[in-house]
């Protein structure tokens, strides 16, 4: 009786059901921990990742061995899984039961058809087949393969937002010609939406060294101008006082542009002009997001009380 009951379990139709309902609970808890961590959790939809990098050309690769892990993206079911391919519904539940089945039987199945996008694969048919791959370990898969060629590099970890600040930035650089005038230069933001705040920096400041030199200015000349003396000048002071270290995960320009901002309303309550160190140090000081940091500058207060106390 016990091994007929044993058999009936391992049978491929309830191995595989089991299975399903395992990933299934894996992506819910995934989803949970992905909302809580406020990280993003979904598949890269292969249209919108396109509108954001610049599209050369496709041919064919053929049949090749592909690796799983490199799977981030979907052409039409980034709603039925999530990044590490883990179903997100029930709805395709037989789908993806009979294709776990066909791993029992030793059913060879037919490749699966991607896309080729710098290092990495979107799915265009056989996202079961994938999922299922991914749910039993299985590294590497047969697919028709179609090269996009593009300009950039993408990888596992990549990100819509990744991709969007990656295309801003790009066309900053391109308005601005900033690369032209200065390689190397870096002034990218830890978020998007902010280039439009730099080029009107910059603008303004192409008006000044008009009034100032009474001609013409060019657009190399106005970066150049708005970089070595408006942003570097802060950038430096930023370095020097250590800012960044306070607010992980921001960039130089993000801090730039905030003191800037900072400063103008120090100087609109106290109807007095600001300079860049005190705006810089005042914005540090106000809005870290270092944890006990104001109480370390307690302590130090203190401590130099006391000294003071004892020197007397």
């Amino acid at each position: 009786m016990f091994k007929k009951y044993s058999s009936y379990v391992e049978s491929p139709y309830f191995q595989s059901k089991n299975d399903f309902s395992r990933a299934y609970r894996r992506g819910f808890w995934r989803s949970i921990f992905s909302l809580i961590r406020n990280t993003n959790n979904r598949l890269l939809p292969f249209d919108e990742v396109m509108q954001h990098i610049p599209l050369r050309g496709e041919h064919s690769l053929g049949v090749k061995e592909i690796e799983t892990s490199k799977i981030i993206g979907t052409v039409n079911r980034y709603h039925d899984f999530d990044r590490a391919f883990l179903p997100t519904q029930t709805n395709t539940r037989a789908r993806w039961e009979s294709v776990n089945s066909a791993y029992f039987k030793d059913i060879i199945l037919p490749p699966i058809d991607v896309y080729k996008v710098s290092d990495v694969y979107f799915v265009r048919d056989g996202h079961h087949r994938v999922s299922v791959a991914r749910e039993r370990g299985q590294a590497y898969m047969d697919a028709y393969v179609i090269e996009i060629d593009v300009r950039g590099i993408l990888d596992e970890n990549t990100s819509i937002q990744d991709l969007v600040m990656a295309h801003e930035y790009a066309v900053f650089l391109t308005r601005s010609k900033l690369d032209l005038v200065i390689p190397g230069a870096d002034c990218r933001f830890s978020i998007p939406g902010q280039y439009d705040r730099l080029l009107q920096h910059i603008s303004v400041h192409r008006w000044y060294m008009g009034e100032k030199l009474d001609r013409p200015i060019t657009d190399e000349e106005a970066a150049l101008g708005w970089y070595k003396e408006v942003y570097m000048p802060l950038v430096r002071i930023i370095r020097k006082h250590k800012i960044l270290n306070e607010f992980p995960q921001r960039t130089e320009t993000d801090l730039y542009l905030w003191i800037i901002e900072h400063r103008w309303y120090l100087a609109e309550e106290s109807k007095e002009k600001v300079s860049l160190e005190k705006a810089a140090t005042h914005f540090m000081n106000r809005f870290s997001n270092r944890p006990f940091r104001h109480l370390r500058q307690f302590l130090k207060w203190m401590k130099k009380k006391i000294f003071k106390k004892k020197k007397a």
